[in-house]
């Protein structure tokens, strides 16, 4: 559920079936001393992890008794479950999933805002930029194919070298393309 919605573990944990209107998840988010609307479309996907179950009737995540978690609790009960399954990850970790999902798959700033409930754009900014910058990297990679690959050995293997510099059998630096370092 956290996956699809994004919301953070207290909004996660207070979500349920009162929270649909028009189709949509409208709740007010939880933030410092601000509350923000999100409205959030009940994905295909959400629906089916809701009636695969188990959920709540006030409240879709909840405990082994079927009662609603506080933040805390049900924050504790995500990271044992976690630790149980050899993740070691929070329920916060699963929220910049998401945001890391969505912005690689195109979201924009905006978009981002509003599904996670930011605002001012700086948080939205963090995903966006990485996203961008992979996307950016992969597109200038392909156009690097034109350069052609050596036709010969560009280096003789270290024990025909005759020489007193010393030598690498890299082609590329530790740290990427710098020279090799001696």
């Amino acid at each position: 559920m956290l996956l699809y919605t994004g919301l953070r573990r207290g909004d996660a944990a207070e979500v349920g079936p009162g929270h649909i209107k028009n189709g949509h998840v409208e709740i007010l988010t939880e933030k410092s001393q601000e509350t923000i609307l999100v409205v959030l479309p009940i994905l295909d996907v959400l629906q089916a992890t809701l009636d695969v179950g188990p959920i709540g009737t006030e409240t879709w995540i909840v405990g082994e008794r079927g009662h609603s978690f506080t933040k805390e609790s049900f924050g504790n009960a995500f990271s044992e479950a976690a630790s149980a399954a050899g993740v070691k990850k929070s329920a916060h970790g699963v929220r910049k999933i998401a945001a890391t999902i969505a912005a690689e798959n195109g979201a924009t700033e905006a978009e981002l805002d509003a599904i996670f409930g930011w605002t001012g754009g700086r948080m939205a900014a963090h995903y966006t930029k990485t996203a961008n910058r992979a996307r950016l990297a992969k597109k200038a990679a392909e156009k690097l194919k034109s350069i052609p690959a050596p036709e010969l050995k560009v280096r003789a293997s270290s024990d025909k070298i005759q020489t007193n510099q010393p030598t690498s059998e890299r082609l590329v630096g530790e740290a990427g393309l710098e020279p090799a370092k001696p």
